[in-house]
């Protein structure tokens, strides 16, 4: 790929600004601190599956929807700036989760909104990327975006480990206080990741609203014309989907895996707090290892993918996964794939940082490639109405794996059992893979 353009670059920067709503509230800080409020990692486990499924179904029933407004009207930009607002305002509100004063209920409305929108904003930029560059580098801009945001996920998360979330003594990673002056015993520094995430998207942001500009077309209609005519086409084209059959079988594939990803990812930091013991600050450093990875690979797998395409990048990362998620569960305090270890060991940690490490180079690759690989199976036409299928195939089940390990854990009275549904999950994915056609229907 030549010198990317400012365009290209604009675009990326989403990946940037967006990615610590993942790494630092669903993964790697928030989640953990979750755990600490409701005093058990099974309770956050169900707490947490609950109420992100609920949050997906939202997602997934409107998606579509809005995406087939956008390719009717246009005007992606004004959709990117509503969902921006509503990520920003979810985000800061997650600074009211006090010990001393907490609602479970209204943590959990804050997250969702802000969730809302970021997945909502990710939905229309996602579906810009067939005008950045030819086809034979889509899959190469796509991976390196996605690099770029584990980079950017990892800086914030180094930011928060090192300067403002705090362990039980009090003090960040490099053994200070949290700046700024916050209150450590009132977990003012744990609590401030969501006013920082905010900041971070505003700030980081401002590339992609200067440099990204969206290429018109003709033939689009206002906004209440789209509006009026949004679900008859949605519903013709669902009603259609089926005779489309790679892309159908593409998106009920990701539907799964997808799936099986995003709950490694809400349950990773909870995990390890409730089964291993460890600390905020432990689960941070787990995710750095994770996205170091993550970048590493997603750049390499788009590499990859301009190489030999999308789909067999896709299998091979997903099969990875699947074996990841199996050693998940047979690592504990006291064991480690079946061999007992004593209370000192430290042969947990060491597999479980290997397993993040993992984690994050197939999950990256996984997900650039998959990106990708819509841009090929999509109708030219219909691109953002495409993605939005691909947010409603991401979420329709998403509410599968956090409830269905919110409900095995609350009936087994175990994180570990808890875990198992998401194996199920990605084998599924893997099956469905075989279907897909690399260059989709029209082009096979």
């Amino acid at each position: 790929m030549a010198r990317a353009s400012r365009k290209i670059w604009g675009w990326w920067f989403f990946d940037w600004a967006s990615q610590p709503y993942n790494t630092l509230l669903i993964t790697f800080i928030f989640a953990p601190y979750m755990t600490e409020l409701l005093g058990s990692g099974t309770a956050a486990q169900t707490v947490w599956g609950y109420g992100i499924g609920a949050t997906g179904f939202v997602i997934a029933i409107l998606a579509p929807l809005l995406g087939a407004v956008a390719d009717k009207a246009g005007g992606r930009m004004r959709f990117i700036w509503l969902f921006s607002v509503m990520y920003v305002v979810g985000a800061w509100l997650l600074w009211y989760a006090a010990p001393d004063n907490f609602n479970v209920w209204l943590v959990m409305l804050a997250f969702a909104f802000g969730m809302i929108g970021m997945e909502f904003a990710t939905t229309f930029t996602n579906a810009m990327l067939p005008d950045l560059g030819p086809a034979d580098e889509i899959g190469r801009i796509s991976g390196s975006g996605w690099a770029f945001g584990y980079l950017g996920g990892m800086v914030a998360l180094i930011v928060m480990l090192t300067l403002l979330a705090e362990n039980g003594e009090g003090k960040t990673l490099i053994g200070i206080a949290p700046i700024f002056g916050l209150d450590a015993a009132a977990r003012e520094g744990t609590r401030s990741v969501g006013p920082f995430t905010a900041i971070w998207y505003a700030v980081f942001m401002v590339p992609f609203f200067l440099w990204v500009r969206e290429v018109r077309r003709p033939g689009m209609v206002s906004i209440g014309t789209a509006v009026r005519g949004a679900w008859p086409e949605l519903r013709e084209t669902l009603r259609h989907l089926p005779r489309d059959r790679s892309l159908f079988a593409f998106l009920m594939a990701s539907m799964f895996y997808r799936d099986a990803l995003n709950g490694i990812y809400y349950f990773g930091g909870i995990y390890a707090v409730g089964v291993l013991g460890w600390s905020i600050i432990s689960v941070g450093i787990f995710g750095i290892l994770g996205t170091i990875t993550g970048a590493t690979f997603a750049w390499l797998g788009g590499k990859a993918d301009d190489r030999f395409g999308p789909k067999p990048v896709i299998i091979f990362a997903v099969a990875v996964l699947a074996l990841v998620a199996v050693g998940v569960v047979f690592v504990s305090r006291g064991s480690v794939f079946g061999f007992a270890v004593g209370p000192e060991s430290k042969l947990p940690d060491i597999a479980f940082y290997l397993i993040g490490g993992l984690i994050g180079a197939a999950g990256g690759t996984m997900q650039a490639a998959s990106r990708s690989m819509m841009v090929r199976q999509a109708d030219p036409a219909k691109i953002t109405e495409s993605f939005g299928l691909y947010a409603l195939t991401g979420k329709a089940t998403s509410f599968i794996a956090p409830l269905s390990i919110g409900v095995v854990t609350q009936l087994s009275g175990s994180q570990q059992i808890g875990i198992t549904p998401l194996v199920v999950l990605f084998l599924t994915g893997l099956v469905l893979m075989i279907w897909v056609k690399p260059e989709g229907e029209a082009k096979a």
